[in-house]
């Protein structure tokens, strides 16, 4: 009854944390998006404004168009290519739930952000209940890969094996497979995807599963490269798994 009990907490646990994810990904998708559109309309115009009267602009007009580009490119905005690029939104459901896991992570790489008021209000009350909801997931996560190594232990001490080198060679197995599935593998995924080289997913890995998130990195971000729908929630959940890893080579 205990063992079904908890694997009970355990499948909702799991199913709230996702659902919390996906509720907040819906509401940061419909507070950005529509402000996100007109700034896109807004630099669309700063562009052509420009491509029409660069041989005529005075040095103060040059100075204030370089300060709306970087403005417009630190809110995400690149104005380049065809009206076309304009549609494809920063906050549809896929770059909304990468960014709701990257808050509750406490990862946050900073090149996504809610600029309404109603997104950052929202941001700091999904945060401050999302954030403990998510060390409660990777705790319970990370306690679930301890049972395995504790079966894991009682196999070989059954085969004669001493509990030092039990320990060792569990501490071992997991820190190689984990290196393998979360470091080593995803990062010839983001070389494929991304064009990146191995050594700059590799890091791009290690940086956002320590959660430091730079952000001179980012997945799906690259203008000239077609991605495959849902491409950032499987990024998403990749790091959510990640990090409980990390948990458990803590509590090992």
């Amino acid at each position: 009854k205990a063992m079904c009990s908890g694997k009970l907490q355990t499948a909702l646990l799991v199913a709230s944390y996702f659902v919390y994810l996906l509720v907040g990904a819906a509401v940061f998708q419909a507070l950005e998006r529509t402000a996100e559109k007109q700034e896109k309309m807004a630099a669309a115009q700063m562009k052509e404004a420009f491509l029409q009267n660069f041989t005529q602009l005075t040095v103060a007009e040059m100075e204030q168009f370089m300060k709306n580009l970087i403005e417009a490119i630190q809110n995400g905005v690149y104005p380049v290519g065809n009206e076309s690029q304009f549609e494809e939104s920063n906050w549809d459901f896929s770059n909304s739930f990468f960014f709701a896991g990257t808050v509750v992570s406490t990862i946050g790489y900073g090149t996504l952000h809610p600029k309404t008021a109603g997104g950052q209000i929202f941001c700091v009350f999904f945060a401050l209940f999302g954030i403990p909801l998510n060390i409660v997931f990777l705790h319970r996560v990370g306690k679930m890969l301890s049972l395995l190594c504790t079966k894991l232990g009682k196999f070989l001490y059954e085969k004669g094996m001493r509990k030092k080198k039990i320990k060792f060679l569990t501490l071992l197995f997991f820190l190689a497979t984990g290196i393998l599935v979360f470091l080593c593998l995803p990062s010839v995924f983001f070389q494929i995807t991304e064009g990146w080289s191995y050594s700059e997913g590799i890091y791009f890995a290690f940086i956002t599963l320590s959660t430091i998130g730079f952000g001179d990195y980012v997945v799906g971000k690259q203008s000239d490269r077609k991605y495959f729908s849902y491409y950032r929630v499987l990024v998403a959940i990749w790091i959510l798994f990640g990090l409980a890893w990390i948990a458990l080579l803590f509590n090992l």
